[in-house]
């Protein structure tokens, strides 16, 4: 998104410093391709790489990563009711991908989609392949995932929440 074009300096200055570091930088030509890190979710265990069209990324930024990961289907899934697709659907260690469904445009995009009950259980960070990170709120979420055989690590995050914010 164009107001975030003045981080652009500083994060090529951060990457370039790690002591690993990247074998090249690409970017984006600024000419319709757009892309947001909160719009790009990988799934762990297949090739797919999914990209949510909206206000920041478009179909163009989807077709540069599809040329950059030669080796991945890049898909792009509208993205119309939230941020980015990453506010409505998470992959799990084993791939599927879960959602909440009023704000999920179109499921069937995903081969291995799980509706959740609660906006919160859409939000959860995977810590290794058994054990997610998952919000207080979600309790029957929470129940779905122990019943997958996941181990869960619930905070209570309900400040954040108030302001938009997830785990």
């Amino acid at each position: 998104a164009g107001p975030r074009r003045p981080e652009v300096p500083t994060m090529v200055a951060a990457l370039e410093a790690q002591p690993d570091p990247f074998d090249r930088l690409e970017y984006l030509d600024g000419d319709g391709e757009m892309l947001d890190g909160g719009d790009v979710l990988k799934c762990p265990v297949s090739n797919r790489v999914y990209v949510g069209l909206s206000s920041r990324s478009s179909e163009a930024g989807v077709q540069k990563l599809s040329r950059l990961l030669p080796n991945h289907d890049v898909i792009g899934v509208p993205t119309t009711k939230v941020l980015h697709l990453k506010s409505c659907v998470t992959s799990l260690p084993d791939g599927r991908v879960v959602g909440y469904d009023p704000l999920v445009d179109d499921p069937s995009v995903f081969p291995a989609y799980v509706p959740v009950p609660e906006e919160g259980g859409a939000h959860v960070v995977c810590l290794d392949d058994k054990t997610l990170l998952m919000a207080a709120s979600a309790p029957r979420t929470a129940e779905l995932y122990s019943g997958m055989g996941y181990d869960l690590e619930v905070v209570d995050i309900d400040q954040f929440e108030k302001l938009e914010g997830c785990v």
